[in-house]
């Protein structure tokens, strides 16, 4: 039998207290996201998973942060795929609507909510939301194919972020599908008419 390296197990062992994290987090909350539920639901002992996340402050925001990278990774190398011309910014902003509909973005509420009220983990979530803020908005910029520094285009590309996100949170309670829909076609005919001077 062929054992697997340890750093590779360890590194194995982390992605899944990752993923089980963000799993955890989206489903039963933040005061239901313990590290020893993580660690079952990644399948690892508690001490396993303490060793690589000393707290559950430390498991939680490297869970966000991780699967935000890898999301923002992914868009990244659809980028190839997605359409030349008047169907792109369409896409572009249906992809971004994707990212803040998910499981990911639900985890992401309710570790906002949890940090709202305690000191030492805001200080955490605001500075990992301003780097994955800043991560989306270079992805954004890059999938449009825009250069941001003609004027209006960084508000009009941050306004697109910032209503993706609210149409997120509105998803929470109800499937909003339908009206997101009309509201996202309505958006990316403005988003292009906005951006069309900008086309890198």
């Amino acid at each position: 039998m062929v054992r697997e390296p340890r750093q590779d197990r360890s590194r194995a062992t982390r992605r899944r207290l990752l993923e089980a994290a963000i799993e955890c987090l989206a489903e039963l909350g933040w005061s239901g996201s313990t590290v020893a539920v993580v660690a079952e639901r990644a399948g690892v002992s508690r001490g396993a998973a303490q060793h690589h996340f000393p707290t559950r402050e430390d498991l939680v925001t490297s869970a966000v942060e991780f699967v935000s990278q890898e999301r923002l990774a992914l868009l990244r190398s659809h980028a190839r795929n997605l359409p030349r011309g008047p169907g792109r910014t369409q896409a572009v902003v249906d992809m971004v609507e994707h990212m803040y509909t998910g499981t990911v973005f639900r985890a992401a509420i309710h570790l906002w909510v949890a940090a709202s009220s305690d000191e030492r983990l805001r200080e955490r979530v605001v500075g990992l939301e301003a780097h994955v803020g800043r991560e989306t908005h270079r992805v954004a910029l890059e999938l449009l194919g825009v250069d941001e520094s003609v004027p209006g285009v960084r508000e009009a590309v941050q306004a697109t972020l910032d209503m993706a996100r609210g149409l997120g949170l509105a998803n929470l309670l109800t499937d909003d599908s339908r009206r997101r829909a009309r509201v996202l076609r309505q958006w990316a005919a403005m988003l292009d008419a906005a951006v069309v001077d900008a086309r890198c």
